[in-house]
Formats: C-alpha cells, sequence, structure tokens
C-alpha cells in the first residue's frame, strides 16, 4: 500500500498495536496516522521497545550506587567507575526469537548489536560473555540449534576481534522450541569521555554510518514481541543478517571519531532500526529531526519509506554531528571504507519530520513514541500458579538414599547442566585483544587485566532457573547472590549488575506473577550487595505455540555482574594448588535437595521448592571470603552451585590436576552432603603453614565452616574409600556432551 495511505484499526491489528492504542494515537496526534507512521508506532509500542508491560516493576530496581556514572535507561548501557580515571560500559541483551528460527545470524547478530551498544557510547569492547540456554540435547532440533548459536558467536566474536572469556550453557525441555541466546558485552573508556545518545544542537547535521539498509530484520522488533509457532519459520525476514568484518571498522572508525570531539550524539540502530534511533535521541535531547529517507544508502532496490524506517539491517549508526565538521567526520569514514551520508539535521522540535524525494511522509513528536515518553504503560494482573503450593509439599524424607555413592558420583559429572561445556568454549577466542586471565587459570568469575593498571575486571553471568520457577524471588535473589559470590571468590568486589529478563506472555496472570516476584528478588539482593541495576532487556513472549497448549519457558532472570580486582595479587582461582593442602568449607550444609541437579535427573523429582537461602547469612559468607584473600590466607576459593559440593571439589581437583580426601558430615544424609545445592557455600584451600591464621580469622568473625579434608596427588577418597582418580573422572566429565558431529 501507500505508504501515506490512512490506516484502520484493522491494520492497526494487524501490525500488533492493541485498538485502544490506535484510540490514543489518532487521539494524540490529532488525526488519523498513515501507513508509515503506523508501521513506526507498532515497533516503538512493541514489547521489545517500549517494556509496556514491565516499566512499572523495572522502575522499583534499585539504581543507584557508589561507582554509578550513567543510571538505567538514559544511554546505550550502563557505566560504571572503576578508578584510575576510567569506566566500564557494559550491557546484557537477548536474541532468543531470531536465535530459534535462524541460529546463526540470530546469535551472530545478538553478539553484534550488544557490542555496538558499548562502542556507540566511545568505549572500546574488551570481553564478551553469553548464557545460553537449550532443550534436551539429545534432540535433532537442540544439536540443530546448538551448532548454530555456537557457530554463529564464534564466527562473529573472533572475527570481530572482542574474546569470548565465559558464560553459561543449560539445558532443559522447556526451551526445546524456544532457546535463549543473552549476550553480554563491556568495554573501557576514559570517564568524561563518553558519548551521549542524546541528540544535540539545532541544525547539527545527522549521518547514518555503516551498512547499507535492505529488507533483512523488517517487523524485527514486532517478532520478538509475540509468541513462537509452528508458523514462525516464515518470519526468517525478521532476523537480520551479521558481518563481523563490517562491524570491525565501524568499531575503529567510531574510536577515532570519538577523539575528535566532533560527535554531539550517537546511537546504534538495533531494534526498530532508523525509527528507534531518530526518535530516542530526539527525546532523549528534547529535540526534533529532519530526516531525508531517500538519502539512506540501500542495498536492495524499491525500497518503502516505512521498510527503510523498520530495517533492522546490521552494523550501522546513527551519529549527530557539530555543524561545521562535517568534512572532517566524513574523511573518517572514507578512510576506514565505510558508508557515511549525511540524511538530516537536528531541529527545535518536537516532532521528527520524515521526508521522501521532497515529500512529507511521516510527521510525528519524538516524545510521544519513547519509552518513558508517550508509549503505552500497562499494569498487569498476576496470581499466584497452583503449582507453587505443591512444591512446598515436597519432604525429602521422601527419597531414598543411593545404594552407591560412587556410581552415584560419575552420573552426576555426566549430566548435561554439569558435565564440560568444552565443546563450545573452545571454538570462541578468549583472548583476542586481551589479557584473560581465567583462559589457562580458571575463577568463579572470568577475570580480564584493566592494561596499564595493576588491577583487573571481573564478571560474571548467572541464573538456575529451576530455581527461579520453584520460587521467583528466592531464585532470582540466589542469582545476583551467586553473581556476586563468583565475584568475591576471584578476588574482585562486586560493582553493578545489568539483567537479561526472560520469561513467557505478560498477559498469563501466571508468568507475570513469576515476572514480579524475580523483581522483588532482585531488588532486594541488589540492595544488600550494593549492586545497582544499570539496564538491560526484557524479553517477554519466550514460549511455543504447540497446538492448543502454550508452555512457557522458565522465568530466567540472567544476572550479568562486574566487579572490581583493586590488585591483582588478590586474584584468586579455583583449582587446587598442592598436595596436603587442607580443605575447608565455609558456610552451611543441610538436608537440602530442593532443585538440585541430583533430585530432578538422578531421582526424578521435578515439584520442590528453591533451596533454603538467607541473605543475611550469605553476605557475611561472601565478605569472609574477601577478607581471607585480602590477608592472603587461602590458595584457592570455588563456590558450591549446581551438583553441589561434589561437583565443587572435583572442578577444582580438575583445575588443579589434584585429587582429595574428603570426610562427610555424619549429621546430614550423604546424598544431600555431597549433591544437594546447599546455598552459601565456598570450597576454599589453605595451605598448612597458614592454617592458625586462617582459623583465626575464621573465629574472629564467627561464620561457619569445616574442615572437609586435603588434597592429594590425584586420588579420590570420601569417607576412607577409594573412589577412583581424578583422570577417571574427568574422562566422563569432558566427553559427555559433544555436538560436533551433528548435520
Amino acid at each position: 500500500m501507500e505508504s501515506t495511505a490512512l490506516t484502520t484499526p484493522t491494520q492497526a491489528k494487524e501490525l500488533g498495536l492493541l485498538p485502544e492504542e490506535f484510540d490514543a494515537i489518532c487521539t494524540r496526534l490529532g488525526r488519523v496516522p498513515n501507513f508509515t507512521e503506523l508501521s513506526m508506532y507498532s515497533v516503538m509500542w512493541s514489547e521489545h521497545c517500549s517494556y509496556k508491560n514491565s516499566i512499572v516493576w523495572l522502575k522499583t530496581l534499585p539504581k543507584d550506587g557508589p561507582h554509578m556514572l550513567v543510571k538505567a535507561g538514559e544511554e546505550n548501557a550502563g557505566l560504571v567507575d572503576i578508578g584510575d580515571g576510567l569506566a566500564c560500559a557494559f550491557k546484557i541483551e537477548s536474541h532468543n526469537h531470531p536465535s530459534a528460527v535462524e541460529p546463526y545470524q540470530g546469535a551472530a547478530t545478538g553478539v553484534g548489536g550488544i557490542n555496538r551498544d558499548i562502542f556507540t557510547m566511545g568505549a572500546r569492547p574488551i570481553a564478551q560473555l553469553n548464557s545460553l540456554r537449550f532443550g534436551n540435547p539429545s534432540t535433532n532440533r537442540t544439536k540443530w540449534l546448538v551448532n548454530g548459536v555456537v557457530k554463529g558467536i564464534g564466527d562473529y566474536g573472533n572475527s570481530f576481534g572482542i574474546p569470548t572469556v565465559g558464560g553459561e550453557v543449560y539445558f532443559d525441555d522447556c526451551y526445546e522450541q524456544n532457546p535463549l541466546v543473552n549476550a553480554f558485552s563491556a568495554g573501557i573508556v576514559k570517564v568524561g569521555e563518553q558519548i551521549s545518545a542524546k541528540a544535540r544542537g539545532v541544525g547539527n547535521p545527522v549521518y547514518i554510518v555503516g551498512s547499507s539498509t535492505g529488507r533483512d530484520g523488517i517487523h524485527g522488533a514486532a517478532f520478538a514481541s509475540k509468541d513462537l509457532s509452528e508458523d514462525s519459520a516464515n518470519d526468517i525476514p525478521s532476523v537480520q543478517v551479521g558481518d563481523p568484518f563490517q562491524e570491525k571498522l565501524l568499531l575503529e572508525a567510531t574510536m577515532e571519531l570519538a577523539q575528535t570531539g566532533a560527535v554531539m550524539g550517537m546511537q546504534d540502530m538495533g531494534a526498530a532500526g532508523i525509527t528507534c534511533s531518530t526518535t530516542e535521541m530526539s527525546a532523549g535531547g528534547e529535540v526534533g529531526m529532519r530526516v531525508h529517507l531517500d538519502r539512506v544508502p540501500t542495498r536492495q532496490t524499491g525500497m518503502h519509506p516505512w521498510e527503510i524506517l523498520l530495517s533492522e539491517s546490521q552494523e550501522r549508526m546513527l551519529v549527530v554531528v557539530q555543524k561545521g565538521r562535517e568534512a572532517e567526520v566524513e574523511a573518517i569514514f572514507s578512510k576506514w571504507d565505510i558508508h557515511c551520508a549525511l540524511i538530516g539535521e537536528v531541529t527545535s522540535g518536537p516532532n521528527v519530520q520524515y521526508y521522501w524525494h521532497g515529500e512529507l511522509v511521516g510527521d510525528l513528536p519524538a516524545e510521544h513514541l519513547v519509552l518513558g515518553g508517550g508509549a503505552p504503560v500497562y499494569h498487569r494482573e498476576w496470581s499466584e500458579p497452583a503449582y507453587f503450593a505443591e512444591y512446598q509439599k515436597f519432604n525429602v524424607d521422601s527419597v531414598p538414599v543411593p545404594a552407591d555413592l560412587k556410581a552415584t558420583a560419575m552420573q552426576m559429572m555426566a549430566l548435561p547442566n554439569i558435565a564440560s561445556k568444552r565443546w563450545v568454549y573452545e571454538q570462541y577466542d578468549s583472548m583476542v585483544g586481551t589479557i584473560n586471565r581465567s583462559t589457562n587459570a580458571p575463577s568463579d568469575a572470568s577475570v580480564v587485566n584493566l592494561r596499564g593498571t595493576n588491577r583487573a575486571l571481573a564478571m560474571t553471568v548467572d541464573c538456575n532457573s529451576r530455581y527461579v520457577h520453584a520460587d521467583p524471588e528466592v531464585g532470582t535473589m540466589i542469582a545476583v547472590a551467586e553473581s556476586a559470590r563468583n565475584i568475591v571468590c576471584s578476588g574482585g568486589t562486586p560493582s553493578a549488575i545489568t539483567n537479561c529478563l526472560n520469561f513467557g506472555n505478560p498477559y498469563n496472570p501466571e508468568v507475570y506473577w513469576q515476572f514480579v516476584g524475580a523483581i522483588k528478588g532482585m531488588s532486594k539482593a541488589c540492595l544488600k550487595f550494593q549492586t545497582p541495576v544499570t539496564g538491560g532487556n526484557v524479553s517477554f513472549y519466550n514460549q511455543t505455540a504447540m497446538g492448543d497448549r502454550v508452555e512457557p519457558v522458565f522465568p530466567t532472570p540472567t544476572i550479568a555482574m562486574i566487579g572490581l580486582v583493586d590488585d591483582v595479587k588478590h586474584v584468586t582461582t579455583l583449582g587446587f594448588k598442592a598436595k596436603g593442602d587442607l580443605i575447608y568449607l565455609i558456610g552451611t550444609s543441610r538436608n537440602d535437595l530442593a532443585s538440585s541437579q541430583y533430585l530432578v535427573h538422578l531421582q526424578g523429582v521435578t515439584a520442590s521448592p528453591a533451596p533454603y537461602f538467607d541473605l543475611d547469612e550469605e553476605y557475611l559468607v561472601q565478605r569472609q571470603v574477601a577478607e581471607l584473600i585480602r590477608e592472603g590466607l587461602i590458595a584457592s576459593a570455588h563456590d558450591a552451585s549446581e551438583g553441589g559440593l561434589f561437583v565443587a571439589l572435583m572442578e577444582s581437583a580438575m583445575a588443579g590436576d589434584l585429587g582429595f580426601d574428603l570426610t562427610s558430615d555424619s549429621e546430614i544424609r550423604p546424598d544431600a552432603f555431597l549433591f544437594g545445592e546447599s546455598q552459601s557455600r565456598i570450597v576454599v584451600t589453605v595451605h598448612p603453614d597458614q592454617d592458625d591464621l586462617f582459623v583465626d580469622c575464621m573465629m574472629r568473625n564467627a561464620v561457619e565452616f569445616d574442615l572437609l579434608g586435603h588434597v592429594t596427588k590425584g586420588s579420590i577418597r570420601v569417607d576412607d574409600q577409594d573412589w577412583g582418580t581424578v583422570a577417571h573422572y574427568r574422562d566422563t566429565y569432558d566427553n559427555a556432551l559433544n555436538f560436533s558431529e551433528t548435520k
């Protein structure tokens, strides 16, 4: 249809707008929008761009902290002060639906997009992480998805030249049709040299830089804001196509441009493309724009104005530069052989006006389209699902203790969520362009040196979605706590978080109950650890329509946390260091099997609550370990998480190529002691010469601790029984998962 033809409520519905939203648009404009304008509303008021069903709760998250330079929602990414005149820009976002229908490009463009969010702020990316969720690893669909996603992440990140330094991979049947692909990036910029995403200066020229615009990704934001179905394969045109080599050129050009001081505002063209960048930058700067769409470089002929506005073609950015410095800016992009097209100018506003060969085809108030402005805000109903009360009825005494704990231990090491993800991470370059201390000496968090200083940045992504499903509030507190625990065990101090909130359909009251509970839990934990939320991403509609039944994924509020290691001498790794070192457990073990990998996969019990968790207890344990590290009293530290104490000990043993001799706690049932996932526990090793000082420190702070045993040369002994060798367990652990031969 003609771009300037007036629209109807039926067309609005076809574009994903509610009847009341179409009415609100007409009322605000004082007229009926044309098709180009309605298309813009359809993407900007989609869940993916407007957060219309989540913003009321997101606003309750803590945003203030001692290191904050940019608060949530103010810019493309969060920004925290890390000392020495440096700041860290970091963010995590989802690319779930694109990855479900085209895993390679879906994952690759997720990596590209999150890195652009970082370098459009003038920060050079130094590290990437990812959090991936798939279905049953034995099914053909999961194998196809794993291969495509991992190759997409590896090919894009490796070619772009930014190391993937860590992450997590989980498998559960609930993700069979709808995988989760959450990508994180962190970058470094000098304090005061960051670039804003707000347009400034009436009369300043507006450029589109980077790749040409095509039809790929049109309505991508709307695609991300609806349920997956059997017809979703038809939405492949909504999946963008990435070019990491073009992005590398764009990065270097941007870094050079940032040094000129000529930039008055810059934003990545991610979801909703030119529509999003022009309206958000204008609204943020309380200005308008005049944009000539016919000047946008295109790679396909016959593109309509609305297609150019909605395209999500990758490797593109919108840049506002200081008037009079056009030639200087154009020369930089010419040097790097990148498109740099002057498409408009900043106006006094408040409207953004779009022209097509001199004809006005769109004229909308920028503020009306954006989050925090006129975009709709909804208060959804929620109700506690029946399963929650059922899960609370679980009684640990109903679970039989295995007759052969040694055989059970080997089974544990082969479980998909325990076994090595080596096949995945070996496809990622973890060292390019940086000094990643965790590549050869793993720690609970990934630790990257900060060049020119004696300090390092620690970062991690965490979420046990089964815990969150069992109890959203407690499970999300645990996710934040585990992130902080990983930072602390690595020698860092937690600083701030970004989040990727993956849930089902927000119109489902039980799903929304999960979302509200998760936000409450996140708020409590972030306040306790003084880790404000710098921003992130909400991804609803993660579920699959299967005939008459719709199944949401487990609620998965992925937490990405950064921390600062104030001196690299404090970096602490998880591997055992020397035969004879004493092994201690800091924290309390309990008769708790709730929601553990052991209970679900070896006992077949899926209905149980989240593990017992006490936020104050967790905080004291972390403070204790931080003090031990600062005083140089421990040789290694590793948190006990999925798989429990035995798996934590085995991971430390394998990392150090050493074994252990363990004495269990007779007051706790043996399977709970070995495989239960009691929270707030950290395994540390102590050199015998330091033991007295270690005990003195522990007694001084009254944190519970127990001597478990000692490090051996390579044998595994439990309660004076021979349980084999580290090499024996390593073989099972390393080879349980392998997708390399799948076609």
